[in-house]
């Protein structure tokens, strides 16, 4: 399998797996240039992707759907609520590439398998996704406010795992955002702060070491990529954890592909 995250961040995201015979999204949240320019440096065409699936109807998960699914004929796959969330948002989709899936669904695309999993954001209905084939395993799990144990039960397996380490507490609270933003943000339904990513992975590395692990869906207004990455080193090394030897940590880029990583 093949993973890549094309970008991550407050400003959009969108991740690309592939597998043998099989080439999906996760989430198309930038403009469909962007995620088409994206997929080409990476020597990837657009129009032999299989399905977009989407995380929740916020626009930096879905801005550029629309775009990619009327160009390539590219169906998309969100469970009723997102669909009915996000439909005033993206334009007229071909009937053939609605596809509506259930919670906590698994979705068979020739030899790859995608399951859902719920996560507690503020959207219609959030989720998360792992994706199997070949015995391999590689999972997204971003924009969730509470580690939960349904996240933990579906991404602990996985050998790539993309985890949102979204914001640096003290930064949010003294930060220019307004307080009911500042709530919102750190509530149960709000993102993932670094050092409850940290300690996250300090949970999914009791179920097995060697995983690595990319930080992702970063503030741009509420951390910075190096504050991030040393928070969660920091947590793990308390913890006797080895970057490098027990996890292999890595970060997300807001702005260009990263990450490119085959199991």
């Amino acid at each position: 399998m093949i993973f890549c995250s094309l970008y991550s961040g407050s400003s959009g995201n969108s991740m690309f797996i592939a597998s043998d015979k099989a080439k999906i999204l996760i989430d198309a949240g930038l403009p469909g240039k962007k995620i088409d320019m994206a997929l080409q440096e990476i020597n990837q065409a657009p129009n032999d992707l299989n399905g977009i699936f989407i995380t929740h109807e916020h626009s930096d998960h879905i801005k550029g759907i629309g775009v990619l699914s009327r160009k390539y004929d590219i169906p998309i796959y969100a469970n009723a609520d997102t669909w009915s969330a996000m439909e005033n948002s993206i334009g007229k989709i071909k009937d053939h590439n609605i596809k509506v899936i259930d919670k906590r669904s698994v979705t068979e695309i020739n030899d790859m398998s995608i399951k859902a999993f719920n996560i507690p954001h503020d959207a219609a209905a959030p989720m998360g996704y792992t994706v199997y084939s070949g015995g391999k395993s590689i999972s997204v799990a971003t924009d969730f406010g509470t580690f939960t144990r349904e996240i933990f039960n579906n991404i602990k397996d996985s050998e790539v795992i993309l985890l949102e380490s979204n914001h640096d507490v003290n930064m949010l609270k003294f930060g220019p955002y307004p307080y009911p933003l500042k709530r919102r943000i750190l509530s149960e339904i709000g993102h993932l702060s670094n050092d409850d990513c940290g300690t996250a992975i300090v949970e999914l590395s009791k179920c097995s070491l060697n995983k690595k692990i990319i930080l992702g869906h970063l503030s741009n207004t509420n951390n910075q990529p190096d504050l991030a990455y040393q928070t969660v080193l920091n947590v793990l090394n308390e913890n006797g954890i080895k970057q490098k030897e027990d996890i292999i940590l890595t970060m997300a880029n807001r702005h260009n592909p990263s990450s490119y990583i085959e199991i």
